[in-house]
């Protein structure tokens, strides 16, 4: 299984709170049954928010993605195919975001791992 990580599991895996927050994400990228993924959209999103105020990541910014390595996390790009993916009618999500870690999933063949409730029932979602 291949899963791509909401941006709510980053934040938590940043702030070294995974297992408490999402111990069924937790488990299966610890026993190995997942490999797990984080989108740059992601990180681009942290970045907003913990400039705006609205979030304090448990990290420094600089160091997320060398933390999220060191935990076997896949960074994954943005490149044109998930651009253009996300302008597809489908997803119905008004959250740009949102639209490209879904676009992300389609294109790369993942699984969406995500409790946002307005997510959960899309194909590509797997709930957790």
């Amino acid at each position: 299984m291949r899963l791509l990580l909401d941006t709510h599991m980053v934040i938590a895996i940043a702030q070294k709170k995974l297992a408490e927050r999402f111990p069924r994400v937790e488990q299966v990228l610890s026993d190995g049954a997942a490999i797990g993924f984080v989108s740059v959209a992601s990180l681009w999103e942290i970045a907003i928010k913990t400039r705006l105020g609205k979030l304090q990541p448990g990290l420094p910014l600089e160091t997320i993605p060398v933390y999220l390595g060191e935990t076997g996390l896949t960074i994954l790009p943005i490149d044109i195919a998930h651009v253009i993916t996300a302008a597809d009618p489908e997803p119905e999500t008004r959250d740009p975001f949102d639209r490209l870690l879904l676009a992300q999933c389609k294109v790369e063949g993942l699984q969406f791992a995500t409790v946002d409730r307005l997510l959960v029932d899309h194909p590509l979602a797997l709930r957790l």
